[in-house]
């Protein structure tokens, strides 16, 4: 392990650590997806996982919340033990998993999706509030309140996700691969609307993106997934300037590299 970085996650998450992992594995059947993945998460921080398709990336946030129980290791959120738990006790502990394909109820309003997340809650005053804040930030979701929701747009079905999971008031957001199928404008929207959800109201967010380039710009600490395994961490800052994550996620070769086959040259994670 990369000592320095290791050293550089620590001071960034031991004061206030809002999540972490310790050794978990989890799988399909038979197939490993995840193996002795350990992270943390520091209280109010955005974090991100980068990796190809079919590293992880989605397991792991389906494991923290519920949805695949792990084989091995431990999961803590604001110190308590939520390994293996029930979602729904997941949620009124107050993380929300925003999933990757938006998954918002096709035949449900715009409004209803959004109620659907708060159903949780007691507090009808902190709804309405929190009803229109979710409104402020995405004011075509006002606009479409009583349109039902599959009749929305990707983007748009994209801002439902994430304001259903807001209407929850959770401490802590997983949000999975946002920018999925959405142009270059509208991710750029999304992605700043979720860094004033973290500014404004402190949300901590794990991020899981394969758009890298726009994961790095926002996120405080950053890890690397390769084939279920963490080979590299650090913060994001340091990230975008290591040789491998510029060439082979990044999309930047060093000049003078001519007529070397990407799919032959090996990573040299360090």
């Amino acid at each position: 392990m990369n000592t320095q970085a290791f050293a550089s996650g620590l001071a960034q998450t031991a004061a206030a650590p809002a999540l972490r992992l310790q050794n978990v594995e989890s799988a399909y059947g038979p197939i490993r997806a995840i193996r002795g993945v350990s992270l943390q998460v520091g209280q109010g921080q955005i974090a991100t996982v980068l990796g190809s398709n079919g590293a992880g990336k989605s397991t792991i946030l389906k494991t923290i919340s519920g949805i695949i129980d792990p084989r091995k290791g431990s999961i803590e959120f604001e110190g308590e033990d939520i390994t293996a738990r029930d979602p729904s006790l997941i949620v009124q502990r107050g993380l929300s998993h925003v999933p990757e394909g938006r998954e918002v109820f096709a035949l449900l309003s715009v409004h209803d999706n959004l109620m659907m997340g708060a159903y949780t809650r007691r507090d009808r005053d902190g709804v309405a509030r929190d009803l229109e804040s979710v409104y402020a930030y995405f004011p075509i979701l006002r606009e479409r309140a009583a349109q039902d929701a599959g009749l929305l747009s990707g983007g748009q079905q994209q801002m439902l996700s994430i304001s259903r999971a807001l209407m929850a008031a959770p401490h802590m957001i997983l949000l999975d691969e946002p920018s999925l199928g959405l142009s270059p404008l509208l991710t750029r929207e999304i992605f700043e609307i979720v860094v004033r959800i973290n500014r404004e109201r402190g949300t901590t967010i794990l991020l899981v993106e394969q758009n890298a380039n726009m994961a790095l710009n926002v996120a405080d600490f950053g890890y690397v997934l390769e084939s279920g395994r963490i080979v590299m961490e650090d913060t994001c800052e340091r990230l975008r300037e290591k040789d491998d994550i510029k060439e082979f996620y990044l999309g930047m070769k060093e000049t003078g590299v001519r007529g070397e086959r990407r799919w032959k040259k090996k990573k040299n994670w360090r």
